[in-house]
């Protein structure tokens, strides 16, 4: 059997630590870098449809346009807002994009952003990841002010070391910059830190920028969307959320 390096505690000699001290503890935990999860916000950890929907009626009505209430839109949740509202206008022939985002924001930000519902165990899932001593960081595309809304509304903000989105200018409305801006805000390693998201844009992101993708199945993306992007790996249930967070960010587990 390997004889282990350190000596028996009755023989430990003054200069050596004592490595069941908590100060010792305290010095590994130092010494290892914080490991990160940053996390996409519509499609990952709520389902925002409803509100979107309402919001994107709304701005194509402020243009003048009579759109179907049947509008399938989840396909277009998840990019900058300007390409939703560009893909949304195409069919009126209409390019008044900039008017579409502005009516859009200004009805999300009156009602809009209420009609968002967390998927079930998401809270959990963010309480275990805290209680693990990960740093929760939030990466969305959607306007950052309406995010922090949505968290402290939803009674999330507390889990998170950091909210992130768009800002005004479009300076971090897409991904790889927001990610990138994010890791330097706060002093993140792309090697001990995931990208956890429900679309392709998640994914080429954290690529972009050298950090590994977790996709999730419960989204608007589909698995076959993630897997083309160079998901590492994909989880199918948010109650497996947390567990797969940790093992990847811990390098127990390969990716796939």
């Amino acid at each position: 059997m390997r004889r282990s390096s350190w000596p028996a505690l009755s023989k430990r000699t003054p200069d050596q630590p004592n490595i069941y001290s908590p100060a010792f503890g305290r010095y590994i935990q130092a010494m290892t870098p914080t490991c990160s999860v940053l996390l996409d916000l519509d499609g990952t950890l709520i389902d925002s449809q409803p509100g979107i929907l309402a919001s994107c009626l709304a701005a194509l009505r402020a243009l003048g346009h009579e759109p179907d209430e049947t509008l399938d839109i989840k396909r277009t949740i998840g990019p900058p807002l300007e390409d939703m509202m560009r893909v949304l206008l195409q069919p009126y022939g209409d390019d008044r994009v900039g008017e579409a985002v502005a009516a859009y924001r200004q009805h999300y930000g009156e009602s809009g952003l209420f009609g968002s519902e967390p998927y079930p165990g998401i809270g959990s899932s963010l309480k275990e990841m805290q209680q693990a001593g990960l740093r929760i960081y939030l990466a969305t595309s959607k306007r950052e002010t309406f995010a922090s809304r949505i968290l402290h509304h939803l009674g999330f903000a507390t889990y998170f070391d950091g909210i992130h989105g768009s800002v005004p200018g479009g300076g971090l409305d897409h991904k790889p910059e927001l990610l990138a801006h994010i890791l330097s805000q706060h002093n993140v390693l792309p090697s001990h830190s995931l990208m956890v998201g429900d679309r392709r844009y998640d994914i080429s992101g954290a690529r972009a920028v050298g950090m590994r993708g977790l996709g999730v199945l419960w989204g608007y993306g589909t698995r076959d969307e993630l897997e083309t992007a160079g998901a590492d790996q994909l989880v199918e249930s948010t109650a497996d959320l947390a567990r797969t967070v940790l093992s990847m960010v811990s390098g127990k587990q390969s990716a796939s």
